[in-house]
């Protein structure tokens, strides 16, 4: 079993703690689940201090290769620590990597929310009519969900099609006048990696509902998956 572990991913960071509390020494200024964490903060996903987690001296260092920079997951392999990179665009990806890196790389039984979040996600509810959706992530400049994001994925899960799945661009930029005119019937506004909030984001969109999601369960994977259908769902159903 994997004895000291570094985590540079929020979502892991959380699914590491919740399956074996104890076994994390250093995680990211932006690993805010579970509140109690106290471990050795080594900075953030884009600007790790990589010399404070060599002198933490980990068994494992875990990254994904869309939060993190493949620099930084170089000088920490230069330092002679084994890192685990994982790459999560789909649901069903998702729950592969999860279990590589519990079971796999730390060497734990597979845990009991793991399973959980699977059942929770096998058959969701959906709206009766497929609704259609831009969905930002950032404003100023605007940026969106475009292909292969697991954000995505979820929401198709759920009866909501992203307007931009097509695009080329994963987390493509496009004017406020383009997304007003997309032909979407939906805004959905996560609170995370961009804060929106009912005063920041909807006023943007004044044709369009807005559901104002929480982005830990949408963007998330991890123990948030057990209970993201079902918030999720409530949130896409009650905007307006």
């Amino acid at each position: 079993m994997t004895r000291r572990v570094v985590s540079l991913v929020p979502s892991l960071t959380e699914a590491v703690a919740v399956s074996a509390p104890g076994l994390l020494v250093g995680a990211t200024d932006w690993c805010s689940r579970p509140a109690d964490l106290d471990v050795v903060r080594i900075g953030g996903t884009k600007n790790p201090d990589t010399a404070r987690i060599a002198a933490l001296a980990p068994d494992l260092v875990l990254a994904n290769e869309e939060e993190n920079r493949p620099a930084d997951l170089a000088a920490l392999r230069a330092a002679g620590l084994d890192v685990l990179v994982t790459e999560v665009r789909t649901l069903e990806q998702g729950f592969r990597e999860l279990h590589r890196v519990l079971v796999a790389g730390c060497g734990l039984a597979r845990p009991g929310w793991l399973d959980a979040a699977e059942a929770a996600w096998r058959d969701p509810a959906r709206p009766a009519a497929e609704r259609t959706a831009v969905v930002p992530v950032w404003r100023r400049p605007w940026r969106v969900l475009g292909r292969d994001t697991f954000a995505g994925d979820l929401l198709a899960r759920l009866g909501v099609r992203n307007v931009y799945a097509g695009h080329p661009d994963r987390y493509p930029r496009i004017a406020l006048d383009a997304l007003n005119a997309a032909g979407a019937d939906l805004v959905v506004l996560p609170d995370e990696p961009y804060r929106f909030t009912a005063d920041d984001g909807p006023e943007a969109f004044p044709g369009l509902p807005a559901a104002l999601v929480s982005g830990r369960d949408l963007t998330w994977y991890g123990p948030s998956l057990v209970t993201a259908p079902t918030a999720l769902a409530k949130a896409l159903a009650g905007a307006g």
